[in-house]
């Protein structure tokens, strides 16, 4: 292999890298059409599970048909063998099949970006009329890929981030409106409980309409300096709206982005069309910087417990059932009020009788 080709097959690679911006495409990291692989089970930095099917239009998670799951999980491959004295870096991004059988590859290498933003392309839709579908799709980052189970066709007790697009309430009490998009940070001691639709381990959500349009419907989910934000797309008027907006929250690096979806009684087409993987160019100061990320425990740094949670009709949050310390904590603070509205009302009362002597 000459080194001018070599240039040439690293052209895109670095074309990728932009002066400045605030964000870049990651290709090795997004699910962007022309899709390789059509018609087969799996695809370049791609993997499949379940019923998912791969079209020239849109990767299919689940039919709509009963009784199904799928999921899509994507897996940077590292070029680690030398050829003729030439070197690539460790962290290249280039896929070994575009480099020939002279070249070796590490296996399936995560994601080991700190700060991201993954805008989705997708469409849920059905014959099914109000209630009547189910049951959604599951946006995930996390420790462990291409492993079923029966949160939204993925496993229970993760490691990592999920953002679930909610279609069925399976709560018959709840007072939401669904389709629902919610989030939940775990590391791996949370149960998801589908038959709460997830309500005691949610951080926040918001309802979207996203099902059975006939436009493009898009999600977009940013990750920075702790900050989760998650937006949507649905009114086909080329806007971002605020979903979700939350601080605190703390997710490490090498963890696996994928998207799954499943159907129980009721069922829906889940559709993938695009994912796409933007790096945010953002500075980290040194003591960040000295960070093992690859460490960092899932977490959110919240005042309360998630599962303290309960539904608001406006699809916020209040505090859960007040326990003795709160009983105790609210108590204390209406005895102080008391004392304070007393003193104050004694120096008012004192000050009056002692103006109107003067008047004597």
């Amino acid at each position: 292999m000459t080194p001018l080709l070599l240039l040439l097959l690293l052209g895109p690679v670095a074309a990728d890298i932009t002066d400045g911006n605030s964000e870049h495409l990651k290709r090795e990291h997004s699910l962007i059409k022309p899709y390789q692989g059509v018609g087969s089970s799996s695809m370049p930095l791609w993997d499949f599970q379940g019923s998912t099917i791969l079209t020239s239009q849109y990767v299919r998670l689940t039919p709509d048909e009963r009784s199904k799951e799928g999921s899509i999980w994507n897996h940077q491959i590292v070029v680690a063998q030398r050829l003729q004295g030439m070197t690539l870096p460790d962290s290249s991004p280039v896929a070994a099949t575009t480099l020939g059988s002279d070249w070796g590859c590490s296996g399936q290498e995560p994601c080991f970006l700190k700060d991201w933003e993954m805008h989705v392309h997708f469409k849920v839709h059905g014959a099914g009329k109000k209630n009547l579908h189910g049951d959604g799709i599951a946006l995930w980052y996390t420790r462990d890929r291409l492993v079923s189970g029966p949160v939204f066709g993925s496993k229970d007790n993760f490691h990592g981030l999920a953002i679930f697009l909610d279609t069925y309430p399976n709560d018959e009490a709840t007072e939401r409106v669904f389709p629902y998009i919610s989030v939940m940070v775990n590391n791996g001691s949370l149960s998801y409980d589908h038959s709460k639709d997830g309500r005691w381990t949610e951080l926040a959500g918001c309802t979207a309409d996203f099902r059975n349009r006939d436009h493009d419907t898009f999600l977009a989910v940013r990750y920075s300096r702790g900050r989760l934000t998650v937006m949507t797309d649905l009114e086909d008027k080329n806007e971002w709206k605020n979903c979700i907006d939350i601080t605190g929250v703390r997710l490490p690096t090498g963890y696996y982005f994928g998207a799954s979806a499943g159907t129980g009684d009721l069922s829906d087409n889940h559709d993938i069309i695009s994912m796409k993987l933007f790096q945010l160019m953002v500075e980290h100061t040194p003591e960040e910087e000295n960070i093992d990320w690859t460490k960092i425990e899932p977490s959110v740094n919240f005042l309360k417990s998630p599962k303290d949670n309960v539904d608001d009709p406006t699809g916020n949050f209040r505090s859960g059932p007040l326990t003795g310390w709160r009983v105790f904590l609210l108590l204390l603070c209406a005895l102080l009020g008391i004392i304070v509205c007393a003193v104050v009302g004694a120096v008012v009362f004192q000050k009056r009788q002692e103006r109107n002597k003067r008047f004597y």
